[in-house]
């Protein structure tokens, strides 16, 4: 079972104007990632459109990440979207057999309608019984279609099995990122926070890593907070602060917005967004602006750190 921790891009998607995947786009995107300081990729999640991509697109996807990255780093995988416990067995032994680190499980999916952790168990029974015993396995509190936080009993559970390589938290509470990094001390499963806004504290109360949306405009900056914090504290202090105002642009039409930032920098040619089919640039009025303002203050900071190593 290969640690999955650091800093783990959950990945976008590119697609054409003609609403295709765009393979040579997303090669460009992979090695951009791990040039800025990549760790591990989530390679299929709510980021990559999930749920609105067919169970082949999903599979083809998570194999051409598997076979681009080149065990460069390792790679974990989701599409557990299916509403049905037959059908996301289905998905989840296809999703297995495209070469990935780890597959990785919903919650939600394993109580869709949030009736408690006896539907919870028996469903994840079925699914761990359905599944190879070698296949390391994951959890993500995926937002949607609802959020549903696992319970302290649940988290144990997964972690004493020795199946679970990694938590995607989803709780954006610091309390209870450092109550959960407790309970599995000594179990091969890592918490991993998602939330910006505590990224720094809850690395300080050991999360190992990040795994938030904003992966996605600065990995690198990220990846220092993660690795080098301790060598400058009260920088780091500042550079939280930057990453986590910049991460409330999520809520301005991701992940077109983040497209858009990719189209600028050269990474893909097009913004198409199977989940966001608007133009957000058109709704969310200055947010052209803000993109700049990000790559700007994002360079700063990037001659900060290197002033920092001098």
């Amino acid at each position: 079972m290969k640690k999955i921790e650091g800093i783990v891009p959950v990945m976008l998607t590119p697609f054409t104007d003609n609403n295709e995947i765009d393979y040579p786009g997303l090669e460009k995107l992979i090695d951009w990632y791990i040039d800025n300081g990549a760790d591990a990729f989530f390679a299929v999640c709510q980021s990559s459109e999930m749920l609105h991509l067919t169970l082949a697109e999903r599979v083809e996807l998570s194999k051409f990440v598997v076979d681009y990255t080149a065990g460069r780093i390792p790679v974990i995988s989701s599409g557990h979207i299916s509403p049905a416990i037959e059908d996301q067995i289905e998905e989840l032994n296809a999703m297995a057999k495209t070469g990935v680190d780890a597959v990785v499980l919903v919650t939600n999916r394993l109580d869709p309608d949030n009736k408690g952790t006896d539907v919870f168990m028996n469903n994840l029974q079925t699914i761990l019984d359905a599944m190879p015993s070698d296949m390391p396995l994951g959890l993500y509190e995926c937002p949607a279609p609802y959020r549903r936080l696992l319970s302290d009993e649940e988290i144990l559970f997964c972690a004493n099995s020795g199946r679970f390589s990694v938590l995607k938290d989803v709780s954006c509470d610091l309390e209870t990122v450092q109550r959960r990094v407790k309970l599995v001390d000594g179990t091969p499963l890592a918490i991993v926070n998602a939330n910006a806004a505590i990224a720094y504290e809850a690395i300080k109360a050991g999360s190992k890593g990040f795994c938030g949306v904003f992966t996605n405009f600065h990995p690198d900056l990220y990846n220092w907070l993660y690795h080098h914090s301790s060598e400058a504290p009260e920088y780091a202090e500042k550079l939280a602060w930057f990453l986590s105002l910049s991460a409330v642009t999520e809520t301005l039409g991701y992940p077109k917005n983040a497209k858009i930032f990719h189209q600028r920098l050269g990474t893909f040619a097009s913004n198409f967004s199977r989940t966001t089919p608007y133009d957000v640039l058109e709704k969310h009025w200055g947010l052209s602006v803000i993109l700049d303002q990000i790559r700007a203050n994002g360079e700063a900071h990037r001659e900060a750190i290197r002033t920092l190593n001098k």
